[in-house]
């Protein structure tokens, strides 16, 4: 499962304060509801729109008996997006868990860390990267010298940018940044007001299918670390340990088979309408997600790519100093000791 799967929603924040606030203890913990011979753990997590393993788990249930073993239940609170708006749900008691990308977790934990890392997914190596207009003459990064590139400031499009500039040799303000809300960037770049997009495969991926778009580097290209990440809020972590092991127990198991078959994961509810992923994109998609690794533990091996994004950003001036996040980290292993 990664971020590029959910559908952005710009209200994201105000629809899920509103939609969840009369399920969210004064205390700060999910809500119990009384039935049966215990309490039921309402679980609050981004719906998964159309596509991907959360889209599937809720139409066949899988995700609900995987939960159900741990006396919870889903609430699907709102559609997911961008995790900037995400955190700050975590952070508000308006959300329980979330997926974004270590880039955007990093910004996020800078300013308000409310929640904590259990598992990461490899990065995209083929979906996110910088877009131009297939009959652009900008060739190479190089050619971006001089131009502009719409960003989404703080995350995977600035990262990308200043990690192909900085691989190309070229300092960061030889390119003119223009900073943009993800759903805004699609008619200003088609529009021809900037130059180029970076971007990940929520949009790259109809951008390429649809609006004559190409890659002029991709994420592998630019020895992307930028692994997706799923995030739980701080107090439901310390109250529910067993619920987060059991999601990432789903997760992790759910990604493997949509590695097998993502042809499955795709168009789950509907074919048709604003959700429907269009044959174009199909073509465009299948392979990307083939690609695609699953949810594993935070480990030795995924804590150093971290802390490099870390040191980046803080070179680049995106953070203030370099920001550890070994201490917002959870061992899922140790969790799961914990829940029993």
């Amino acid at each position: 499962m990664n971020v590029r799967q959910l559908a952005l929603a710009t209200t994201s924040l105000f629809a899920a304060l509103a939609l969840t606030a009369c399920s969210s203890s004064s205390t700060g913990s999910a809500r119990a509801d009384a039935g049966g011979s215990g309490a039921t753990i309402t679980v609050r997590i981004p719906d998964g729109g159309n596509s991907g393993v959360l889209a599937l788990g809720r139409k066949d249930g899988s995700l609900a008996k995987a939960l159900a073993k741990v006396h919870a239940k889903v609430a699907w609170t709102g559609t997911a997006g961008a995790f900037a708006p995400a955190a700050q749900e975590l952070d508000a008691n308006a959300l329980d868990f979330a997926e974004g990308s270590i880039t955007s977790a990093i910004a996020a934990l800078a300013q308000t860390p409310g929640f904590k890392l259990f598992s990461a997914v490899d990065p995209d190596e083929l979906g996110e990267g910088i877009l131009v207009k297939k009959n652009s003459d900008i060739k190479t990064v190089s050619d971006l010298v001089g131009k502009k590139v719409a960003v989404w400031h703080g995350g995977t499009s600035e990262y990308l940018l200043l990690k192909a500039l900085q691989q190309a040799h070229i300092p960061a303000d030889k390119v003119k940044r223009v900073y943009l809300q993800p759903n805004q960037i699609g008619p200003v770049f088609n529009s021809g007001q900037v130059d180029a997009w970076s971007t990940w495969a929520t949009y790259s991926i109809p951008a390429v299918a649809n609006s004559g778009a190409r890659f002029l580097t991709t994420g592998g290209q630019v020895g992307s670390d930028n692994y997706a990440v799923w995030a739980v809020r701080n107090s439901f972590a310390t109250q529910h340990p067993e619920v987060v092991k059991a999601l990432y127990d789903y997760l992790h198991d759910a990604g493997l088979k949509q590695q097998q078959n993502p042809e499955a994961y795709l168009n789950v509810k509907t074919d048709s309408g604003p959700e429907a992923v269009t044959p174009a994109q199909r073509a465009v998609e299948l392979p990307i997600d083939k690609a695609l690794g699953t949810a594993q533990p935070i480990g030795a091996t995924q804590l150093a790519h971290f802390a490099t994004v870390a040191q980046f950003f803080a070179d680049q001036k995106i953070t203030k100093g370099v920001f550890d996040v070994k201490p917002y980290v959870l061992d899922i292993d140790k969790t799961a000791a914990s829940a029993k």
